[in-house]
């Protein structure tokens, strides 16, 4: 009898090991240290992923059986969202296509999963390659484009498209959505306040994402009102916090002085109570601000930084590096006074948008890299912006949402990215150290997972002769 039990107990053993069902997968990390981006907590866990989604997340201990192809150690990396620029150009007319095509990998070898393109001249490319990025033909990030941007007659970026009057409004909103663009990006060179406001007003009614800079000949409370979801810059954020912006709108509008010499008259009447009720408006209307603060020290201080030694330089073909020619002229060209205004005013900014943060406002990661923006070099700039919206006092972990995070929300693709959860799209940067202690490791990268690739910065970094990139980076 007792050999009976044995030889049943053995058999249900041995039926129970044949039944054990193993799980395949397309790439699994595992035991690697997982940044929740929303609190900052950090637990050991193991990423499951398949068809470009991530399917399970388990404790380290868990002894599930499983398989795959690829599996990558985490072993004491840290694990956090692909980063997202919120703010790049792809622009420079036809001459400069497979320049900006280049920068695509610059981006992924970063970590840049994603880029918010703000607008340029080169549209039918750009969506050409974000389709080919999407079929996995073009190695590049994530692209959701503004495509052209919506300016008055004669305004100063090419490619624009015109608003001169209310009809001009749908043609370029009809035209744009034909695109099928991912937001409506506006600019201020040309168009009037009116047809400005009105625009804002005609792509909300139709559902569509706004963003931009703002004519000094409208208040930031009459922008918001009109419905805008993004501010580009904080030029337009510090108007709405005088305590005079309502004169010096009047001012600007009959002539007496424009966009450069008010920033002075609003410094000088910057209120914190005013200033208090601006960032409210800006909460309740849920309005995103991208700061843009690496690119401001950049420009601030061309008259004291030629780069000549940025590494990222070598990388810049020479017609890109033409295009900073205007910059860095009319900053080697202004007088004294003008130069040192220029970097008051850029450490005010910093201070504002400290207060911004402060205040709860949704701030957006932005480098506005790309032609014309001098020594802003596609993908490390993107870290560098980081790094400045922390030297405001911002933290580590608030740097970080202005990402990805906060990218995701402001094009309202949170279901999709922005944070490592289950049925996500698995866009991931592995980082050798923990960024949350030191917002430099952001740039210590192990690997880039998009989708159900992996990169390596390394190997990128030779493929594209650029074996000092990696390990330069830190001392750009």
């Amino acid at each position: 009898m007792k050999k009976l039990i044995g030889i049943l107990i053995l058999s249900i053993v041995i039926f129970s090991c044949k039944n054990e069902v193993q799980i395949s997968y397309d790439l699994i990390i595992e035991n690697g240290n997982v940044i929740d981006i929303v609190s900052g907590n950090i637990s050991k866990q193991t990423i499951f992923i398949n068809k470009g989604r991530i399917v399970k997340l388990a404790n380290s201990d868990d002894k599930n059986t499983y398989n795959s192809e690829i599996v990558l150690d985490g072993t004491n990396k840290f694990i956090l969202p692909g980063f997202w620029d919120n703010h790049v150009h792809f622009r420079g007319g036809d001459s400069l296509i497979q320049a900006n095509k280049d920068f695509l990998k610059l981006f992924i070898m970063n970590g840049v999963t994603t880029v918010r393109d703000a607008g340029g001249d080169l549209t039918t490319s750009v969506m050409d390659w974000k389709q080919k990025i999407n079929n996995k033909d073009l190695v590049g990030p994530n692209i959701f484009s503004a495509g052209p941007k919506i300016d008055g007659k004669n305004a100063t970026w090419a490619g624009s498209l015109v608003v001169e009057n209310n009809e001009d409004i749908s043609i370029a909103l009809d035209s744009l959505q034909a695109l099928n663009v991912d937001f409506v990006k506006l600019y201020d060179s040309r168009i009037s306040g009116k047809l400005y406001l009105k625009t804002i007003q005609e792509a909300t009614k139709r559902g569509l994402i706004t963003s931009g800079h703002m004519p000094f000949s409208v208040t930031l409370n009459e922008t918001l009102d009109a419905g805008i979801d993004g501010i580009e810059h904080l030029y337009y954020v510090l108007k709405g916090c005088s305590s005079n912006e309502k004169e010096i709108t009047e001012a600007i509008k009959n002539g007496e002085y424009g966009f450069w010499a008010s920033m002075e008259k609003l410094i000088e009447t910057y209120q914190d109570s005013t200033a208090q009720k601006t960032f409210e408006s800006l909460n309740n209307k849920n309005t995103f601000v991208v700061p843009t603060l690496h690119i401001g020290n950049v420009l601030s201080y061309l008259d004291e930084d030629n780069h000549e030694n940025d590494t990222y330089l070598k990388l810049m073909p020479s017609g890109i590096v033409k295009t900073y020619e205007g910059r860095i002229r009319s900053s080697l060209n202004s007088s004294e006074e003008v130069r040192q205004n220029r970097k008051e005013l850029n450490t005010f900014f910093k201070n504002l948008a400290k207060s911004l943060s402060d205040a709860d406002v949704k701030l957006l990661a932005g480098s506005d890299s790309g032609a014309f923006n001098s020594y802003t070099y596609p993908g490390i700039s993107l870290h560098k912006e980081l790094e400045a919206i922390v030297n405001t006092g911002i933290s580590n972990l608030k740097a970080e949402q202005n990402s990805a995070y906060n990218g995701a929300l402001f094009l309202k693709k949170e279901s999709e990215y922005g944070s490592i959860e289950i049925g996500k799209i698995s866009e991931l940067v592995m980082l050798n150290i923990n960024p949350l202690e030191d917002i430099k490791n952001t740039k210590d990268i192990n690997y880039i997972i998009k989708v159900n690739e992996v990169f390596n910065p390394k190997i990128m970094a030779m493929a594209i002769e650029c074996t000092d990139c990696i390990k330069s980076t830190i001392d750009l």
